[in-house]
């Protein structure tokens, strides 16, 4: 599994996570395995899996690492 940070979160249930490449990786609540999207915060670290989704590129299996 892939590492990053979560840089944003939005109250629409989404959010982007920083993997260092200069690109950001969008990945949905439904996404979040372990624990709730209302308990993630900015600058955590999270470990995902990458994916393809409608829009391209996003994180799957998002926890806390």
């Amino acid at each position: 599994m892939a590492e990053g940070t979560i840089k944003r979160l939005t109250d629409r249930g989404f959010g982007f996570i920083d993997v260092g490449s200069g690109k950001d990786l969008f990945f949905h609540s439904n996404s979040v395995e372990g624990t709730s999207f209302d308990e993630l915060r900015e600058g955590q670290k999270v470990s995902f899996t990458e994916g393809k989704g409608p829009k391209g590129p996003c994180a799957e299996h998002v926890s806390v690492a």
